[in-house]
C-alpha cells in the first residue's frame, strides 16, 4: 500500500460536505475511513441549545402546551399533545370522548402535511438524481403540484380545528379553547375523497424508486394501541420485547451527552441505540393499517416488516394514506361535542405523555407543584433518539460503498441521513459531510 503526497495511505480519504439541505437544522457528519475501513462515523450537532425545558419551570401548568409548539413549526401539535397529555395526567383529568377523536384529527393533518412536506420536497430528489425540489418539478410538475395540494390539505385540517396552520393556537389542558362548526369539517370532505386516490398514485410513483440496499437489525420502539394504530395514546411497545406504560419511559429509555452533539443521544437501558419512526410503527403496528393500506403495501411489494430506512419514504406515504382515511371517518362522524374543555384543577404531581410525531415517538414529563407551578420538564424528542442509529448506518452503508468516489458517496450519505427526516431546529440546513480516510 502506497503513501499519497499527504502521508495518507490507499484507502484514506477526507470528504467535506459544507452543508446539507432538505432537512431542519444545523449540524455536521464526520467520517473516518482508515485502511480502507470505517472507524468513526459522527452525526455532529452544533446547533445552540434553545433551553425549552429551563423556559417552562417556574411557568404556570396552563402554558406547556402553547410555549412547546414554538419548538417545531412542522409539528407543533405533537408537542402540545403530548404536553396536555402529561399535565391531564397529573391533574387527574378524563377528556370527553368527543375531543380525543378531534386531537386524532387534528394529529391527522399533521401526519398529512409533514409526511408529504419530506415526501416530495425533502427527499424524492434524492432518488431521481435532483439537487432540488425546484429541479424536480421541472421534470414532474403535475407529482410536485399534487404533493403541495395534499400538504394544504393537511394544513388545512390543522387549521380548522387549531387556529391557524403554523403553531396553531387552539390545544389547551382539558380539550381545545373553541371546536369548529360541523361544515368547517365537512367541507374538508371533497378534498379529502380527493386526496386518498392522489396519495395512492403518489405512492405508487415512489415505489418505482431504485432503494440501496441497507437493513441493520436495530431494536424498533413507537406506541401500541390494542384498537387502532396508534398516534396519540396507547403503550410503548419495542420489537425487542418492551411492553409498559408511557410514565416508565425512563426505566428503560436513557438520554446521554455525547461531545461532539449539542442535542443528547438515547440508548435502550442494555446500551443499544433503537429506533423510532415511521418504520417503527409499521413494523409494530403495521395490522391496524387501514384494510385499503394494506392493500396497497401489499401492491408496491411491501412486507409486514420493512428494515430498509430507504424505503421509509414509502411507509410515510402509506401513513398519509391511513391519516386520510381516518380524517373521513372522524369528519363524518363529527358533532359539535357540548362543551370545548373540561376544567382542570392543578395538583402536585408528576405527569407523562407520548405522541407519535410524524418522526417518531415524543415523551414529555412535567412536576407540578400544588398551585400548578411547573417545577421540571423534560421532552425526549425523536431526532434525538434516532441519531444513534443514523450514526450506525452511516457507518455501514459507508463501508459497503466505500467503492464510490468521494462525490457519489457524499450524495448517498447525505441520503441516509434524510432517511430519517431528522428535526434539529426547524431551520433549512443540517448537515456537513467530512470524511477523513487515514
Amino acid at each position: 500500500m502506497t503513501d499519497d503526497p499527504d502521508g495518507r495511505r490507499a484507502g484514506d480519504r477526507r470528504i467535506d460536505v459544507p452543508i446539507l439541505a432538505r432537512v431542519e437544522g444545523e449540524g455536521a457528519l464526520h467520517l473516518v475511513v482508515e485502511g480502507g475501513r470505517v472507524i468513526d462515523a459522527r452525526l455532529r450537532i452544533f446547533e445552540p441549545p434553545r433551553f425549552f425545558e429551563g423556559i417552562l419551570r417556574g411557568r404556570g401548568f396552563t402554558e406547556p402546551v402553547d410555549i412547546t409548539a414554538r419548538i417545531c413549526g412542522i409539528c407543533p401539535i405533537a408537542y402540545q399533545l403530548g404536553a396536555a397529555q402529561a399535565l391531564e395526567q397529573v391533574c387527574g383529568t378524563t377528556l370527553d370522548a368527543g375531543i380525543d377523536r378531534l386531537r386524532r384529527l387534528v394529529l391527522c393533518g399533521e401526519w398529512i402535511e409533514s409526511h408529504l412536506l419530506h415526501i416530495a420536497l425533502l427527499h424524492a430528489p434524492d432518488f431521481l438524481g435532483y439537487a432540488s425540489v425546484v429541479d424536480l418539478a421541472a421534470d414532474h410538475p403535475e407529482v410536485v403540484e399534487t404533493a403541495l395540494r395534499l400538504k394544504k390539505l393537511g394544513n388545512d385540517l390543522v387549521r380548522v380545528l387549531g387556529g391557524r396552520p403554523i403553531h396553531p393556537v387552539s390545544v389547551r389542558v382539558g380539550g381545545f379553547h373553541h371546536l369548529p362548526a360541523r361544515s368547517e369539517l365537512t367541507g374538508l370532505l371533497p378534498e379529502l375523497t380527493w386526496g386518498l386516490d392522489a396519495m395512492a398514485d403518489l405512492v405508487r410513483w415512489c415505489a418505482s424508486f431504485e432503494f440501496p440496499a441497507l437493513e441493520e437489525p436495530y431494536e424498533e420502539v413507537a406506541l401500541h394501541h390494542p384498537d387502532e394504530y396508534a398516534m396519540q395514546d396507547g403503550r410503548i411497545v419495542s420489537s425487542g420485547g418492551v411492553d409498559l406504560a408511557v410514565d416508565r419511559f425512563a426505566e428503560q429509555f436513557v438520554e446521554f451527552q455525547v461531545p461532539h452533539s449539542t442535542s443528547l443521544h438515547s440508548r435502550n437501558v442494555d446500551g443499544r441505540p433503537y429506533r423510532v419512526g415511521p418504520l417503527a410503527r409499521y413494523n409494530l403496528n403495521g395490522g391496524q393499517l387501514s384494510p385499503r393500506v394494506r392493500a396497497l403495501a401489499a401492491e408496491i411489494g411491501l412486507g409486514p416488516v420493512c428494515a430498509n430506512p430507504f424505503k421509509s419514504i414509502l411507509v410515510r406515504g402509506l401513513e398519509v394514506v391511513h391519516a386520510l382515511e381516518e380524517a373521513m371517518t372522524i369528519v363524518e362522524a363529527y358533532r359539535r361535542p357540548a362543551r370545548p374543555f373540561v376544567e382542570v384543577a392543578p395538583e402536585a404531581g408528576v405527569g407523562q405523555g407520548a405522541v407519535e410525531a410524524p418522526r417518531g415517538l415524543l415523551h414529555h414529563r412535567y412536576e407540578l407543584s400544588a398551585d400548578g407551578t411547573v417545577l421540571g420538564a423534560r421532552i425526549v424528542p425523536p431526532t434525538s433518539q434516532n441519531q444513534g442509529v443514523m450514526e450506525a448506518d452511516l457507518r455501514a452503508f459507508a463501508q459497503r460503498h466505500l467503492d464510490l468516489d468521494d462525490a457519489d458517496l457524499e450524495l448517498r450519505c447525505e441520503q441516509v441521513v434524510r432517511n430519517y427526516d431528522p428535526c434539529i431546529s426547524c431551520s433549512t440546513h443540517f448537515l456537513r459531510l467530512t470524511v477523513d480516510r487515514r
